[in-house]
């Protein structure tokens, strides 16, 4: 129904257009349920039925754009993009020419529609608060169908709707120290569930242990996946963007130039082939099922909208507008799970890291701060957890000289933010074994 409401729509504004207008319509909807737990059990749960539609006028060179609701009710919903389009053809006429402005253009069409096996929204207590009814379990699950789609002025259309499921959570000890976890997927998987708690449940016990102090220092470190992943989600701000290569302010230029390259361990690539997020961007543009981006530490492509090519005289590869990560995946290398203290040796073990940010985004350099279930490991032994600590190290180092090893298995670490709307997909990454990495405080 919301589907044929949508198309609905979309032939109504074009029946609206001049012949001299242009438009592109996106639609961001979900049919979500969303469960609380503090001290294991129940504090807030409900249900969200949402949508949101940007629409976008375009003419002589000018756009602008209004958002609004999405209802499902076409009487309703044609009114609200009527006045929308009264009012954009007045902003649009006072408005100054963008000369880089891009208008759709294409024949692209797409239909993807995953369904999966979610928890029935009743059986949700049931299934996860009695693995951890003698924990200080606090979280929140998310669950349901989100949909995203885009039409244009010249006929491009594309629907994307899946089923999805996300849990973040932490731990808690008596004295306030946490060890977080994530799970998601389309189908719902207990036994998983079990074993992540269980996992968590064995860090929390040596979580209870009095904390060592860490002076700075340079240490051997090995980065779980939640922490890998969040060192290339820095790559979205700026980072591997054309845009900013061509600004001056990328943290590969170096590598654009050939003044350096990347450890040969280390390969990053988009790769849409899992289904999570929609291949399509704001102009309906599909990007490629798999793209290189850094292969073997070789530099092979940077993420390119089509207005940065449009500026720069370049060819585009179906980039967002941002030129962000959407699916981003760094592929295994060879270390066992079962190895990954051995390789260690004596080190920081880190399972998360937060608060990053560029101290230096040109050089690459990175700082941020380790975060809950991070250790202190002599021998190939856990000795005891760490008081926080500061990092700011370059990628040149960690993900180039200073690269030990990589594990040889991936994790799957989703997107869980839910302001205004629920995040799609996450990034594939493995486990990093690093030589020297720089802590400052």
């Amino acid at each position: 129904m919301l589907e044929n409401s949508f198309n609905q729509l979309v032939e109504e504004i074009r029946n609206q257009l001049k012949p001299d207008e242009q438009f592109t319509l996106t639609l961001d909807s979900e049919q979500s349920q969303f469960t609380r737990f503090n001290h294991a059990k129940v504090r807030q749960t409900g249900s969200v039925n949402d949508g949101n539609l940007q629409l976008v006028l375009m003419h002589n060179q000018r756009s602008s754009y209004r958002e609004f609701p999405f209802t499902g009710d076409f009487e309703n919903d044609r009114r609200t993009a009527a006045h929308a389009i009264a009012a954009l053809r007045e902003e649009v006429a006072q408005l100054p020419e963008n000369p880089y402005l891009v208008l759709p253009a294409g024949n692209n069409t797409s239909r993807e529609v995953h369904t999966g096996q979610l928890l029935n929204p009743e059986a949700v207590v049931s299934a996860l608060l009695p693995v951890v009814t003698d924990l200080d379990f606090t979280g929140i699950y998310a669950a349901g169908s989100v949909i995203r789609a885009y039409a244009d002025s010249v006929g491009q259309k594309h629907w994307f709707a899946t089923d999805s499921y996300s849990l973040d959570y932490s731990l808690f000890t008596p004295d306030g120290q946490a060890v977080k976890g994530t799970l998601a997927g389309s189908d719902w998987d207990s036994e998983a569930y079990q074993a992540r708690i269980e996992e968590s449940r064995s860090q929390l016990s040596r979580m209870a242990q009095p904390p060592k102090s860490i002076q700075r220092g340079q240490y051997r470190t090995y980065l779980a996946p939640a922490a890998l992943a969040e060192l290339a989600s820095m790559l979205s701000w700026g980072g591997i963007s054309e845009s900013s290569h061509q600004q001056g302010g990328s943290c590969f230029s170096a590598m654009r130039r050939g003044e350096k390259k990347l450890s040969p361990k280390f390969t990053l690539k988009e790769n849409f082939k899992s289904g999570l997020v929609p291949r399509f961007n704001e102009l309906g543009e599909i990007a490629p099922l798999e793209l290189s981006l850094i292969e073997s530490g070789e530099l092979i492509n940077m993420l390119t909208s089509s207005r940065t090519a449009k500026e720069y005289g370049l060819e585009a590869n179906g980039a967002s507008e941002s030129e962000g990560l959407r699916s981003p995946e760094i592929l295994p290398g060879d270390l066992d799970h079962d190895r990954i203290l051995q390789a260690l040796d004596t080190g920081l073990y880190l399972s998360n890291l937060h608060y990053l940010n560029w101290s230096d985004r040109p050089t690459g350099r990175i700082t941020g701060m380790t975060r809950y279930a991070c250790f202190w490991v002599e021998n190939g032994e856990i000795v005891a957890p760490i008081e926080n600590l500061r990092f700011d190290d370059s990628l040149y180092q960690f993900w180039g000289e200073n690269l030990i090893a990589l594990t040889n298995f991936q994790e799957f670490v989703p997107e869980v933010g839910t302001y205004g709307h629920r995040n799609l997909g996450g990034v594939h990454v493995p486990g990093m074994l690093v030589e020297n990495f720089t802590y400052t405080l």
